[in-house]
């Protein structure tokens, strides 16, 4: 295995863990930092501010990153990740340990606010973003990334994504 790919397993105690964990941090007006969607499998609060809550491993979940200081917006961000399985290679993200197999990443308001529109179609047609196909979340980066409107999610490409999911196991 190649040394430089980080790999999940281990948190930085040593222990094994099976679970993605993601600090998330509330300052009004400053620092916000939530989930948009996916199933928390444990929180833990740190203190008024901050808590971390975790994910089991391949579960798909959303961070939404923004904040400003006196002059504005300084940071607006939207991750999608794929919690990852012990052993597995993973892209590092900000706030996220150990990382996550990253289905959409983009930046800017315009960006992130486009992609919240996406989860909003899909949870539209009574589907869970967390249990969407995660090609339709890199469908979703790549279109918005070059400026394009994403393809809607369907209910017939989920029913289809579950028969492949059925066929796979």
């Amino acid at each position: 295995m190649n040394s430089d790919i980080p790999v999940a397993g281990r948190t930085a105690e040593g222990a094994i863990s099976s679970l993605t964990h993601v600090e998330l941090t509330f300052i009004p007006k400053r620092v916000e930092f939530w989930i948009r969607f996916g199933r928390v499998a444990e929180e833990r609060t740190l203190d008024r501010r901050r808590r971390i809550v975790s994910f089991a491993s391949n579960s798909i979940f959303a961070l939404v990153r923004w904040a400003a200081n006196e002059h504005g917006t300084i940071i607006s961000r939207i991750d999608i990740l794929r919690a990852v399985s012990q052993g597995e290679a993973f892209s590092t993200v900000p706030f996220v340990r150990p990382g996550g197999d990253i289905l959409l990443r983009l930046n800017s308001w315009p960006r992130v606010e486009r992609a919240l529109r996406a989860i909003d179609t899909v949870e539209a047609i009574g589907v869970d973003p967390a249990d969407a196909a995660p090609d339709y979340w890199r469908h979703v980066h790549n279109r918005l990334t070059v400026g394009s409107e994403p393809r809607a999610y369907s209910r017939q490409r989920h029913d289809a994504w579950l028969l492949r999911q059925k066929v796979m196991s």
